[in-house]
């Protein structure tokens, strides 16, 4: 009844404002203005959605407006220099600078809260060194591997066109070529626009097998021997998780199934796209080994590995009992941090699944160590690793190098806005939309991505060399230290079990390292 009556007086004044519109012409623009908001009123208190709006007819939009606006109100006008999450305006701002070299000092020291627990550092030392010009490169290939790569210790981490446009794709592969790193597929294909600027490539085969995949879903060998040998794959990286959705699948909806999606993938159009959580090409742990050295050779011997965002210890410790048995190692491993993600996953796997980047490098070194299996096999790590500083840690922490996923859509122009999930990004970064896709210029930005990688890489070294150390495999977790409390320092040495090789073999590690041991199985995951 109350409902009624106001619609009944809104038409009133409507009518009333038409009537003096018709004795004095300018009155009707007012007209128009009122009408407007008179139907608008009306539809509120009509619909049955939204109680806001229906109690509360045209202020309640207000409601809405300012919900979808609040992450820019509070980026830009509420958070500090040391707020912002997952990352803070502090480091966003030192991803911009470096990217278009401005800015490279740090004035006026530190604003780091110094005495907060879980402040990072590493030892300098009084006999510190001048930084070497020219980045030591890594090694990835094993005794099995009869191509190895030489790789750069940061480089771009898996992020899948589809997920990612086209000119992003583009300007990420362009920057590698220019800065002479690599860069990770992703699980979604090599696309033209990987292959266009002859970066070298990281070529990563998720549960979808998309490039390689048959029209039943399944693994089709043929297809992946016909990229596997192309000059810009470099490496071959098997997708077991991920740390944005750890255990996850996913589903591309038909409608974003473009016609490039579609020829990366191999997929055809106008369908929804599976991608299963387990693969289908192995079962076993065993299983597992024996395709991925097919895929070695298949590729004409390019360094395979793993990728995992580490769950269950005992299946991890599975595996490494497959490569004793069989003898087939694989060449590196991605730690992927629970804490990464640059898309859209369920809130429950991004938030509370998977193990965080610091504990699952930590727990991988030390297994790989205690079954005297680390000196073949190259531990890459990823997740939130954006600074030289971050490289230096990871590697003191037992990686070999990094990769970064958001560090390189910041350098793209990401403004942490935080709609990858909608195809809305307003930088052009994370959407299939041409009209938002355009504004992100690739040249430009593939000089930026470059320019952030060398300046990243320029930092570590003087990491390095503040250390008083000439090779980034001097890094060592004794040297890194945490404040625990306001009061209590620890090294990482002394906060972590680190193990000597052969420790697990001989039965002489913790119970967090032989229980999953004890219960692993090289023929069951």
């Amino acid at each position: 009844m109350k409902i009624r009556s106001v619609i009944i007086s809104l038409l009133v004044i409507f009518m009333a404002i038409a009537t003096i519109g018709v004795f004095w012409p300018p009155f009707w623009w007012l007209f128009i203005a009122v009408g407007a908001l008179v139907l608008l009123a009306i539809y509120d208190l009509t619909q049955t959605q939204h109680t806001i709006l229906r109690n509360y007819p045209i202020f309640g939009h207000l409601r809405y407006a300012f919900e979808d606006m609040h992450t820019q109100i509070r980026q830009y006008f509420i958070e500090g220099d040391m707020e912002g999450l997952p990352f803070a305006r502090e480091q966003r701002e030192m991803v911009y600078e470096r990217a278009k070299n401005q800015s490279l000092l740090h004035p006026f020291g530190t604003i780091e809260n110094v005495y907060r627990s879980g402040y990072e550092w590493i030892d300098h030392s009084v006999t510190a060194l001048w930084p070497q010009q020219q980045e030591p490169r890594v090694k990835i290939g094993s005794s099995q591997c009869s191509r190895p790569y030489l790789a750069s210790h940061f480089n771009i981490s898996a992020m899948s066109f589809g997920a990612l446009s086209a000119n992003a794709i583009e300007a990420l592969n362009t920057g590698a070529k220019l800065g002479g790193f690599a860069h990770d597929t992703g699980e979604g294909g090599i696309s033209r626009y990987h292959l266009k600027p002859g970066g070298d490539l990281i070529w990563e085969i998720g549960t979808g097998y998309f490039g390689c995949r048959a029209k039943d879903g399944k693994f089709d060998a043929a297809q992946f021997q016909q990229r596997a040998t192309l000059d810009n794959v470099k490496m071959i990286a098997v997708k077991l998780s991920q740390g944005a959705k750890p255990g996850g699948g996913g589903i591309l909806p038909a409608a974003k199934v473009s016609r490039d999606i579609a020829e990366a993938r191999g997929v055809p159009m106008g369908k929804d796209v599976d991608s299963p959580p387990y693969h289908s090409a192995f079962s076993t742990p065993l299983g597992m080994l024996e395709w991925m050295q097919k895929l070695r050779e298949m590729s004409g011997g390019k360094p395979v590995g793993f990728k995992l965002c580490v769950g269950r210890r005992q299946q991890f410790m599975a595996i490494l009992k497959a490569m004793l048995e069989s003898k087939i190692l694989v060449d590196f491993i991605t730690v992927d941090g629970g804490e990464g993600g640059t898309g859209a996953a369920p809130q429950e796997l991004s938030d509370f699944m998977g193990m965080p980047l610091l504990d699952a490098l930590i727990f991988v070194h030390n297994a790989l160590v205690g079954t005297s299996l680390r000196k073949q096999i190259r531990v890459m790590a990823s997740g939130k690793i954006v600074s030289g500083f971050d490289v230096a840690a990871k590697i003191a922490m037992g990686a070999d190098l990094c990769n970064s996923a958001r560090g390189m859509m910041f350098a793209l122009g990401c403004i942490q806005a935080r709609r990858c999930h909608t195809n809305t990004c307003p930088t052009g970064v994370t959407t299939q939309d041409p009209w938002r896709v355009q504004g992100l210029v690739v040249k430009d930005k593939a000089q930026r991505v470059c320019n952030y990688h060398h300046n990243t890489i320029r930092n570590f070294m003087w990491v390095l060399a503040a250390a008083g150390l000439t090779d980034p495999a001097q890094l060592k977790p004794e040297l890194l230290n945490r404040r625990v409390s306001l009061t209590e320092i620890k090294t990482y040495r002394e906060l972590y079990p680190y193990l000597e090789s052969g420790d697990i073999l001989d039965g002489r590690a913790g119970d967090w390292f032989m229980q999953p041991w004890q219960s692993a199985s090289s023929g069951s995951f």
